[in-house]
């Protein structure tokens, strides 16, 4: 509050320099306005004003410290949401990596259960393929056989029909008959 005086009292500037006449007179309009002054800067001081002013300041500081304490704390939470939500996406990213992963191996292996179900279906369709030939080949040579069993009962009927009478045909047709049934069969 001295201070304060003290500024007040070095700011003022010395009437006797800008005055003609006596300084201490009602006329003098310097000394009018400084005594204006010092009575305006005394009810100041009465009224306390500075005090005000300060508590105000005081005031004003504390809500601007509470308005940084609150950014603060905001800037804190958002920094903290920001990282849980990178962790989150780092969790995301390295899931869609192992399900892509997974996807991958799954593709090879129905890809290798494609090609052992493929090479299993020609296997069987070559064994089908060889059985039917098996088949066509027995069927072939059987209809070779009963041909060339019939040639030869043919050739024989006619052999014998030319030498040998109806009574010794007749017995020789019976054994050649037995003898292809047992061989036939």
């Amino acid at each position: 509050m001295k201070k304060f005086l003290l500024a007040i009292a070095l700011t003022i500037p010395s009437p006797s320099f800008a005055a003609s006449g006596p300084f201490f007179s009602l006329n003098n309009t310097d000394f009018v306005v400084t005594v204006a002054f010092v009575l305006f800067v005394a009810v100041l001081l009465y009224l306390k004003v500075p005090s005000i002013i300060t508590k105000m300041l005081d005031d004003r500081s504390k809500g601007i410290q509470s308005e940084l304490d609150e950014a603060r704390s905001l800037r804190e939470e958002a920094q903290s949401l920001l990282a849980s939500y990178e962790r989150k996406q780092q969790e995301i990213s390295e899931q869609s990596e192992r399900i892509i992963s997974n996807a991958k191996d799954e593709a090879a292996a129905a890809a290798e259960q494609a090609k052992k179900d493929i090479s299993v279906s020609i296997e069987r369709r070559i064994a089908a393929a060889n059985d039917q030939i098996s088949s066509a080949q027995a069927a072939a040579i059987r209809e070779v056989r009963n041909k060339a069993i019939t040639i030869a009962i043919s050739a024989v009927e006619e052999v014998i029909s030319s030498n040998i009478d109806s009574k010794q045909r007749s017995e020789l047709i019976d054994s050649a008959v037995k003898e292809v049934e047992e061989k036939l069969h």
